[in-house]
């Protein structure tokens, strides 16, 4: 069988290649169906060559990797060079959100469906601005409107929000568990903040006593 442009899909190396090329140029993640029908050849077969290349340049130790994220594939870097990665953009190649913003997307995340004024009422402040960047960055969009009088406005996240988390679905955020303490956590910690001196209270040494 013989694909566009006269590719060969029928043996791996030629699938290999042709799934390189296409995700190469490709700007967003691509659906396995998508590259089946680019390549002429089965959904299952792309799935295949896809984990198969992935092992390949995990194993090679090379400085990406193709990763399953928002539904399809794409080329990433990889995790073992984040810090030179942070580093390109902690020197201004890319905009960062504020840390406003990022704790603003974890509600809309976290809580989705859910208008402004809950963000605002979780967060206790107003929120409209960040909101407004949030959407414009492509991270959160309206995807419904609540029943009853009023019908405010529902926020979500987008696909793009889970691609640049590198993330195949919203299931796959890490459980808020993992951010709360537990009980016993919480009471050891109240039991140690009771044995710490209040600042504000009177001085054990008694006055005129210079401890500087």
């Amino acid at each position: 069988m013989s694909g566009p442009a006269g590719v060969d899909t029928t043996g791996d190396h030629g699938i290999g290649a042709a799934l390189e090329a296409v995700l190469l140029l490709a700007e967003e993640p691509v659906p396995a169906s998508v590259l089946a029908g680019v390549l002429d050849t089965s959904t299952e077969r792309v799935r295949a060559a896809c984990e198969e290349l992935a092992e390949q340049y995990e194993t090679q130790g090379r400085g990406f990797v193709l990763a399953r994220v928002a539904g399809g594939y794409r080329f990433q870097t990889a995790p073992a060079q984040d810090t030179y990665v942070e580093r390109f953009v902690r020197e201004g190649h890319s905009a960062r959100l504020s840390a406003a913003a990022l704790e603003t997307l974890a509600v809309v995340a976290y809580k989705q469906p859910v208008s402004r004024h809950q963000v605002a009422e979780i967060r206790g402040v107003n929120v409209d601005g960040v909101m407004r960047t949030l959407r414009r960055r492509g991270y959160i969009d309206e995807i419904a409107r609540a029943p009853g009088p009023g019908q405010a406005v529902l926020y979500g996240t987008t696909p793009q929000f889970l691609e640049h988390l590198g993330l195949d679905s919203l299931q796959d955020l890490p459980p808020l568990s993992d951010f709360v303490p537990d009980p016993a956590e919480v009471e050891a910690m109240e039991s140690r903040l009771r044995l710490v001196p209040d600042p504000s209270g009177p001085d054990p040494d008694g006055p005129g006593d210079d401890h500087q």
